[in-house]
């Protein structure tokens, strides 16, 4: 018989909504011809059509310097939210260059190295964006978001203390002040700040997320769901707060040995893939569905598809690694526990998990 840890979500499914939106500049700079192109560029909200009006406004020859910074830095935004992270940071580069006073183009390419995963090059934009403009709130927020991912809980929330004090009413700064002190597992501090988050802005989605997150954590499932339930009443298409909700579900399911809540967890996991099938935390908690309800062989496709998307997952290793020892195939799991260990040296779940699925097997690590 193997035991069934309690697994949370995804590092990726948590936290979430750290990132304050990229501003656009909407409508022509100053000095600039008016025209559809510049008001596309602006305005336009298709990332792609929004590209191709920045690109003509670009390739114009009659801007000047500043107005081509501007066209450049919309169409970064663009690329952006394409996700097309090199040729963002290209126009970002292009921005700066053009006009090197501009807080914003670097703090908007201090979000491209977030996404990348490289922190130390947006804290360095960040860095700089403070020295042009000390009173940036976002700046700091942004700078909170690098730390944060850094695992440096401290100096995030520092961050954020600033950008409060430079603009109490800024919902985002409480919000990711309070994923820090997550991060710390200081879980009544976060819920606070997420309280604070919600009264200023009732329709902060992902600050009910975070705050059912928190809740769930200190195994108040019922508040964890009623936040995640709030949220999709918000955004019914808000793939993360489905697959929250299902982790609240699927946990309170196993501390209350209640299948019940486990198919519900299923449930919302079929809701969150049907909004987005590319996140490869959702597939791989499914598996972990499947398997505490002692349906291993159903959720193996699930968990296969999780490292399809994801190959290194140390957690979607982990979870194929038990399903495989569920159903007998002792080297293949021996194989996945010996390299979710690899992979997730900073992960102690995963680390006691791997350790102890070897020791079970009577294999060493």
């Amino acid at each position: 018989m193997i035991r069934c840890l309690s697994r949370s979500a995804i590092n990726s499914m948590v936290a979430i909504g750290a990132l304050v939106a990229i501003e656009i500049f909407f409508g022509a700079p100053a000095g600039a011809q008016v025209s559809q192109a510049w008001t596309r560029c602006g305005r336009e909200a298709s990332a792609d059509l929004r590209i191709s009006a920045c690109t003509s406004v670009i390739q114009s020859g009659k801007e000047t310097k500043k107005n081509r910074a501007i066209a450049h830095y919309n169409r970064a935004t663009a690329y952006l939210a394409k996700k097309d992270y090199d040729r963002a940071i290209g126009d970002f580069d292009r921005a700066i260059e053009l006009n090197p006073k501009s807080a914003v183009a670097y703090t908007g390419r201090s979000t491209v190295h977030q996404a990348k995963g490289d922190y130390d090059r947006a804290i360095a934009d960040n860095d700089k964006a403070i020295g042009i403009n000390p009173n940036s709130a976002t700046a700091y927020v942004r700078r909170g978001n690098a730390y944060q991912g850094k695992k440096d809980y401290d100096r995030a929330i520092t961050d954020n203390d600033k950008a409060i004090d430079i603009d109490p009413k800024f919902a985002v700064a409480y919000n990711n002040r309070g994923n820090a002190y997550q991060g710390k597992k200081d879980y009544d501090r976060a819920i606070a700040d997420y309280d604070k988050a919600i009264e200023i802005d009732p329709k902060y989605v992902n600050a009910y997320n975070n705050r059912g997150n928190a809740h769930r954590s200190k195994k108040n499932y019922d508040r964890a769901i009623a936040d995640h339930d709030k949220s999709i009443e918000i955004d019914p298409n808000s793939a993360p707060s489905y697959g929250l909700r299902a982790v609240a579900y699927n946990e309170r399911g196993q501390e209350r040995n209640d299948p019940s809540d486990q198919n519900r967890a299923i449930a919302d996991y079929n809701k969150a893939i049907e909004i987005d099938p590319t996140n490869a935390a959702v597939y791989n908690n499914r598996a972990w569905a499947y398997f505490t309800l002692g349906k291993a062989a159903q959720g193996l496709p699930d968990v296969e598809k999780s490292l399809e998307l994801r190959p290194s997952g140390a957690r979607a290793l982990d979870t194929r690694a038990r399903i495989f020892e569920a159903l007998g195939r002792r080297e293949e799991a021996i194989a996945d526990f010996r390299r979710s260990l690899s992979v997730g040296a900073d992960d102690p779940e995963v680390q006691a998990s791997g350790k102890e699925g070897l020791k079970r097997l009577g294999a060493s690590p």
